[in-house]
């Protein structure tokens, strides 16, 4: 791992990262936020997953997400979207490669050799951060849309890896959506049946979730036919699973909805990871 910057932040230390992933058969960039409550002893982490066309920077300059978890003490891990660099395969359209990896590992040439995400968040990054930093082996995962999305469907499959789940905007039945359909039969090939594996939707109805789950999403999202908050929202209900969706009225799908409740989602970590919150 190389450092590529630290800086200075509410008391803590926010760092931008690189190293040679083999998971993913290229150099990764990630950045960690790090509170003052860690000079101290190891604390909890919450991890970032971003959405479309985002890098590890976005969230991490427009969330507004360090002030939150100085205050409770808890490291954010932002991961980048996607695999890059020249060697690694690209399509013109912006939903689609690299910026677009939909935190899935693909079976399907050309995305294969690098687009295995799913992996690389849940295990190699995963054991990095352990390694690396003054954190403990306990875990909150949030994002927004394709993060959102990879939030949920990371969480929903490794129950054991995190402890709390929350998403904003989420892409929440991807295999019912242009935002989903396009990608997963890229990525994963023309089995519809396999797409549900990664879809929170159907993982909420096949797996349920231990615990308890906060959905934020904007009544004015500009995307609300893509990201089909109804499907969440049903399987929620059917399957009966404790949880907060709270239609946000006026809100759209921009870092300034991310931003003005991103504190919630982070002190929701806070209180389930570490408690009196």
């Amino acid at each position: 791992m190389e450092t590529i910057s630290e800086v200075r932040a509410f008391g803590g230390t926010q760092g931008v990262y690189t190293h040679a992933s083999e998971v993913c058969g290229c150099d990764m960039t990630f950045a960690v936020y790090m509170p003052p409550q860690a000079k101290d002893g190891p604390v909890p982490v919450l991890w970032y997953l971003s959405g479309l066309t985002c890098t590890h920077e976005n969230a991490m300059t427009k969330g507004g997400l360090q002030e939150h978890a100085a205050e409770c003490g808890l490291a954010i891990v932002y991961p980048d979207t996607s695999p890059r660099g020249d060697d690694v395969a690209n399509d013109e359209a912006y939903d689609l490669g690299q910026g677009a990896g939909f935190y899935v590992n693909a079976t399907e040439g050309p995305w294969a050799p690098h687009f295995q995400m799913e992996s690389y968040v849940t295990d190699e990054l995963r054991a990095l951060v352990l390694s690396e930093f003054a954190v403990l082996d306990q875990h909150g995962v949030t994002g927004h849309s394709m993060g959102g999305h990879g939030a949920l469907t990371l969480a929903l499959k490794y129950p054991d890896l995190f402890q709390s789940v929350s998403a904003l905007s989420p892409i929440a039945n991807p295999s019912a959506s242009d935002w989903g359909r396009k990608q997963l039969g890229a990525y994963l090939g023309g089995d519809e049946t396999s797409w549900q594996a990664h879809d929170a939707s159907c993982l909420l109805k096949k797996k349920g979730w231990k615990s308890d789950i906060l959905v934020d999403q904007g009544a004015s999202d500009q995307f609300l036919e893509l990201l089909k908050p109804e499907s969440l929202a049903g399987a929620l209900a059917e399957t009966r699973t404790p949880s907060t969706f709270r239609m946000q009225t006026g809100y759209d799908h921009s870092y300034f909805f991310v931003s003005t409740f991103g504190r919630d989602h982070v002190l929701w970590h806070a209180e389930r990871l570490i408690g009196g919150w």
